[in-house]
């Protein structure tokens, strides 16, 4: 069974986490380029390569995950909406459905591993990666349609930053394949 879970509006965090500072002020900057979404998701990805923070930008019970599903934790949504940044933890085994995004979308994986399939429009796989910790990677609508799986022996954990507010949006799928 795979779940998520989204924090409702008025459960956002409201402080912000002293780990989460100069990547969120990173983004603030990226966001505010106004660019395209491809070259948005790269100009995130640079600010995430130089802030991604530590497991510890969880609290422990955070990092423990759940036995139901991987579980996503709201770090912080900017207040004018125009992004988000989700933790996702991952037990081992565990995936999502094969999806798409509402908007671009940046990760980086903080510990474990993440297997990352990519689909075509059709559903064709065409391609597959593992994203170690420390790797960071990212994407826009069109062309994003991919699952993710836990496929190490350990907890995965991965930082999201979504170029919408996900309290508000419910979720950043789109549109679920499977």
């Amino acid at each position: 069974m795979n779940t998520t879970r989204t924090l409702p509006q008025d459960h956002r965090p409201n402080t912000l986490r002293p780990d989460l500072v100069e990547l969120v002020t990173g983004v603030r900057a990226a966001v505010a380029a106004r660019a395209d979404w491809s070259h948005t998701a790269r100009l995130v990805a640079d600010q995430l390569r130089l802030h991604l923070p530590t497991p510890d930008v969880l609290s422990a019970e955070e990092r423990l995950g759940s036995a139901d599903g991987y579980r996503s934790h709201t770090l912080h949504v900017e207040p004018d909406g125009s992004f988000s940044i989700i933790a996702l933890v991952w037990r081992p085994g565990q995936d999502t459905r094969i999806h798409d995004h509402l908007t671009w979308c940046v990760f980086g994986v903080l510990q474990g591993i993440e297997h990352e399939e990519l689909f075509d429009e059709n559903l064709t796989p065409v391609g597959t990666s593992d994203n170690h910790a420390g790797d960071v990677n990212g994407f826009a609508p069109p062309g994003d349609i991919h699952r993710i799986h836990n496929t190490g022996a350990t907890t995965a954990i991965s930082i999201h930053v979504y170029g919408t507010d996900v309290t508000r949006t419910g979720s950043s799928v789109r549109r679920y394949y499977d």
